[in-house]
């Protein structure tokens, strides 16, 4: 006897005591389910002959049809046979004892999905298009990515007609409609916040910036936001505008409109945008500034350029970035700043928090988002060790990067030894390496020589806040091809093939490409609010015409209010111990030259 037949035969006794209903075949229509084929054939043959809309088109381009929409075994010029032993096909056992294939689902027609997709509206521009696409990969992320990315609307907030619920218009954002969810995003961004929170609350019956008309230049986030009504609530008039192009939340800007805030930004701002936006701020007859808040130094230099009038009403500047800082230095040095200045950038809390903690989670994130990169095994280069150099290095050795560091400080470049990394010149390992970050605060860190270097698929981005540090002018020539891959990426690509991915068009990744701890900012936000605090209250005399730090008490004050998030508990000092270190005992308790 063959041994088909004695299979078959082990199979027709095993099957003896299976109820009748089990052994029909998935070909054979069960009574119960006469009636619902029937319907469903029904509907399959009125759809198949109905003439496809554009809607339909497209919301059914995706779907495969099932294998039970039809009584019908499929025909076999649409379904191939194949042994199912050799590609895991089911099959089922006649009451002949013979072994039949089940039915295959059919598999999608790409050919018909094309023609399909090409009978979809075809008034929507080639950058929706591309947009449309691509921003799944950013939308998903939260806030990073705004709300409003997402809109198909390209006019200009400058070419608009908006008004706030209370009818005012002073203010040009991408949308006013939007303000609802700024809001939710606010009141998510307050709950990080204890410190800012606290001080509203502790301050608000006093009104330390009663009368105070502050001008703002910053990222439009939520975390500003929270900042901004702060400032409100402590008694502070404000009009902000955005010092990054790429950096602002639509959402956000719309709630702080909506809140009665002359905002002036929105995300993809151009160049011209960039100034016009400022110039509103601070171009109105009937309110002038008494207090700057500035990030980066644009706002305070294009009131020197445009309104130097200003400064006599103007009692501090308040400076929270690198880049800012050294203008203002530069100004102190020639005699031109005629008021005073707090860089806050260098008090402990910001170089500490904001610079080092901030940048080692944020680094990771604004890379992954925009690259879907795996850092094990990559090879990087982060040039400069500061603080923010640090937390980008830390944040690359963690995940299994082999990180170079370049530095032109040999304090800088000792720690960057003693911490494992390998001190290099960019020259050395241009051609090696798969990332290369920028954070010095410096002009042409990498430069075309070095871009021409690199391997293709290398990853090219900045930490700094300035967009100097990679020479991105230098890559807008006719042989090289711009390419947009996603929302805030583009390939750069060279005759040869050869092609660099740029993030952010070199700006700063993490505010451009993702988000930055809201805890953190709520430290950085915190000590600017009482810098602008200190200043507006500060009597004659106190500051002259220079850059001053925060005072190390506020430094202080500014931890302190943010301990209890961690339930953390503080230890006095006994008066013989206060006597004994020659403190006070309320603080402050490092000296200035203290390093942390």
């Amino acid at each position: 006897m063959s041994e088909q037949v004695v299979a078959a035969k082990m199979a027709e006794d095993e099957l003896k005591d299976i109820p009748q209903k089990d052994l029909l075949s998935p070909l054979t229509p069960r009574a119960e389910d006469k009636g619902m084929i029937k319907n469903e054939a029904n509907s399959a043959t009125t759809t198949s002959s109905a003439t496809l809309t554009p809607e339909t088109a497209a919301g059914d381009q995706n779907i495969s049809p099932s294998p039970m929409s039809s009584p019908k075994m499929p025909q076999a010029s649409a379904l191939k046979r194949t042994d199912p032993q050799q590609n895991g096909g089911e099959s089922f056992v006649n009451r002949d004892g013979t072994v039949a294939e089940a039915p295959r689902m059919k598999k999608i027609q790409f050919a018909d999905q094309k023609q399909e997709f090409n009978k979809r509206p075809t008034k929507i521009s080639r950058r929706s298009l591309s947009r449309s696409i691509s921003q799944s990969s950013t939308d998903s992320y939260g806030s990073a990515a705004s709300y409003t990315d997402s809109s198909d609307d390209e006019t200009s907030p400058r070419d608009k007609q908006q008004k706030n619920s209370k009818g005012s218009a002073d203010f040009c954002i991408k949308n006013i409609k939007q303000a609802d969810f700024g809001r939710r995003e606010v009141e998510i961004a307050e709950q990080e916040m204890p410190a800012l929170m606290a001080l509203r609350k502790r301050a608000q019956g006093e009104k330390p910036l009663a009368g105070a008309k502050v001008v703002g230049c910053t990222h439009i986030t939520a975390q500003t936001a929270v900042l901004m009504e702060t400032l409100a609530a402590l008694g502070a008039q404000c009009r902000w505008a955005a010092c990054n192009i790429y950096s602002t939340q639509n959402e956000v800007a719309a709630a702080l409109a909506e809140g009665g805030f002359s905002v002036f930004a929105w995300k993809g701002e151009s160049e011209d945008d960039f100034w016009w936006c400022i110039d509103r701020c601070v171009n109105l007859e009937s309110w002038q500034p008494n207090m700057i808040l500035d990030d980066g130094g644009d706002l305070t230099h294009w009131i020197y350029k445009k309104y130097p009038r200003m400064f006599k009403k103007i009692k501090g500047i308040v400076e929270e970035s690198v880049t800012g800082v050294h203008r203002l230095y530069q100004l102190s040095k020639g005699g031109k700043l005629c008021v005073p200045a707090m860089n806050v950038n260098d008090s402990v809390t910001k170089q500490k928090f904001d610079n080092l903690y901030c940048c080692r989670e944020s680094i990771l994130d604004g890379l992954k988002r925009t690259t879907d990169v795996m850092f094990g095994g990559k090879q990087a280069v982060v040039c400069g060790y500061g603080e923010v150099g640090k937390g980008c290095c830390a944040a690359l050795k963690a995940m299994g990067s082999i990180v170079y560091v370049t530095e032109i400080d040999p304090i800088c470049a000792l720690q960057a030894c003693m911490d494992g990394f390998r001190l290099v010149k960019l020259s050395e390992i241009i051609r090696l390496v798969d990332v290369v970050i920028t954070c010095t605060g410096n002009k042409n860190v990498v430069v075309r020589e070095n871009l021409d270097r690199m391997k293709s698929g290398c990853i090219v981005c900045n930490m700094g806040h300035s967009n100097t540090e990679i020479d991105v002018a230098s890559l807008r020539t006719p042989e090289l091809t711009w390419e947009r891959v996603r929302s805030q990426v583009d390939h750069v690509i060279w005759p040869d093939g050869k092609r660099i991915v740029l993030l952010a068009e070199g700006r700063l990744l993490n505010l451009s490409c993702s988000t930055v701890p809201t805890f953190v900012l709520s430290i950085t936000a915190t000590t600017q609010a009482l810098a602008l605090i200190e200043l507006y209250n500060a009597p004659d005399g106190r500051y002259k015409q220079d850059v001053y730090l925060l005072p190390k008490k506020m430094d202080e004050y500014v931890a302190s209010l943010h301990l209890p998030t961690f339930d953390a508990h503080l230890t006095e000092l006994s008066d013989e111990q206060a006597k004994y270190l020659g403190l006070n005992k309320n603080g402050p308790f490092k000296p200035n030259y203290y390093r942390y």
